[in-house]
């Protein structure tokens, strides 16, 4: 069987390609200080546009209050606002993507419902 005359560079390729791969790579930056603070103006932001677009209606006084409370505590609260409605399940869903479009883990997110 006839050897490719391209081997020894391919070769040479994959070596190269193994040798830089063991060299250490870029630290991603640490996020700053206030991180969750930044986090929640962000999503303070963005759930008052989500509430323009969409609107009130078929969102609960249960479900309104307890996001209110979600952002009244600087978004420390974790899962209290439990969406029911098709429109809150909605309005959550647009915040999770929104969320994560502005550098923020599923887990910042304040929507859970309890086990029935």
């Amino acid at each position: 069987m006839p050897v490719s005359p391209h081997l020894p560079r391919a070769l040479l390729f994959g070596a190269a390609l193994i040798a830089t791969s063991a060299l250490p790579g870029h630290a991603q930056p640490a996020p700053p200080e206030n991180w969750p603070a930044i986090k929640c103006e962000r999503y303070t932001k963005a759930y008052g546009e989500a509430l323009s677009k969409l609107g009130r209606k078929g969102l609960s006084p249960d479900f309104l209050d307890a996001h209110q409370a979600f952002l009244a505590s600087g978004c420390s609260i974790k899962g209290e606002v439990c969406p029911r409605s098709a429109e809150e399940l909605n309005l959550a869903n647009v915040m999770v993507v929104m969320g994560m479009n502005q550098g923020m883990a599923s887990t910042f997110m304040p929507f859970a419902c309890p086990k029935r």
